[in-house]
């Protein structure tokens, strides 16, 4: 017997997709601004700075892509509707920054061998300019970034950003104040850091997602000893708990029945997991207590 969340159109969506195209508003606006400054002041702290609100902008416009895919009704071939594409646009955001981080390091590393000669007065102009548009980016986007990974993964592009302009305007006040080029590859090199930081875990949840992990906020036996609390349940088996998409899990079960154990106890069950841990997405078999328990299968041959 199952018991499932149908598809509807999330609250959250319209307000993450207003959230996510002022963002990439913003983005697209100063990225222009942080090439023409890189190329004036020679800065590879501006020009990775740049190459990172790039990244951001395409990561924007993943999420909103994925947004819209993940409002699309199921079909035939797609019964669970599209609420992964989500989660695939976080793992490419999250591929795309590490890619990032690898090119900037390779540059920082040619860099601190030879420094270049670098404008810190131009430098210092468009990396607080960078730093201002990129702390109103995160003010959008903080709201919804609980929502789904899709939008953390859009929030941490962001955010990293912001953490390169504080990195790039401390490299612009370095050189600007004690001539200290190296600085500006140094610079480079923990944005590139703290690049890989920011993606790592969403790369991590992603692939958890993708693999049907069980959620980290989830503990299997604990979902097990809540089944059994229920008046009627005398076993569990075949317990399986994953995520369709974000906030979206699913949880599938065999159940051995009392004798005597009531015609409701399907929905007692449901509902102790909705109320104990929000599982909406509910497939319960119900055994009678008569049925042999099922087989295991081998480790090997």
């Amino acid at each position: 017997m199952n018991l499932h969340r149908s598809h509807h159109h999330r609250p959250a969506d319209t307000l993450n997709r207003r959230r996510l195209l002022a963002t990439l508003g913003l983005t697209l606006a100063y990225m222009m601004a942080e090439v023409v400054g890189a190329w004036l002041s020679n800065s590879l702290a501006l020009l990775a700075d740049a190459g990172h609100m790039l990244s951001d902008a395409g990561a924007l416009g993943l999420s909103l892509f994925a947004i819209w895919m993940a409002g699309r009704p199921p079909s035939p071939r797609h019964t669970f509707g599209f609420f992964r594409t989500e989660i695939l646009a976080a793992l490419a955001n999250g591929a795309v920054l590490l890619a990032l981080a690898g090119l900037i390091l390779r540059e920082a590393i040619a860099r601190i061998a030879t420094p270049a000669p670098v404008r810190g007065d131009v430098l210092l102009v468009i990396a607080a300019g960078g730093l201002l548009v990129n702390l109103v980016g995160i003010l959008i986007l903080r709201g919804g970034r609980h929502d789904s990974l899709n939008l953390r993964s859009a929030f941490l592009h962001v955010a990293s950003d912001a953490l390169g302009s504080v990195q790039a305007l401390l490299a612009g006040l370095a050189i600007e104040l004690y001539g200290w080029r190296w600085v500006d590859p140094v610079a480079s090199m923990v944005i590139a850091v703290l690049i890989v930081v920011s993606a790592w875990g969403v790369l991590r949840e992603s692939v958890s997602v993708l693999m049907e992990g069980v959620p980290a906020h989830l503990d299997v036996d604990r979902l097990r000893d809540a089944m059994l609390g229920v008046e009627g349940v005398v076993g569990v088996h075949d317990l399986h708990v994953w995520s369709i998409g974000s906030g979206f899990d699913a949880l599938s079960a065999h159940v051995r029945a009392a004798p005597g154990a009531g015609k409701d106890l399907l929905w007692r069950i449901h509902e102790r997991l909705h109320h104990d841990f929000g599982i909406r997405h509910t497939t319960i078999q119900v055994e009678p207590p008569s049925q042999p328990e099922p087989l295991r299968p081998s480790a090997g041959l």
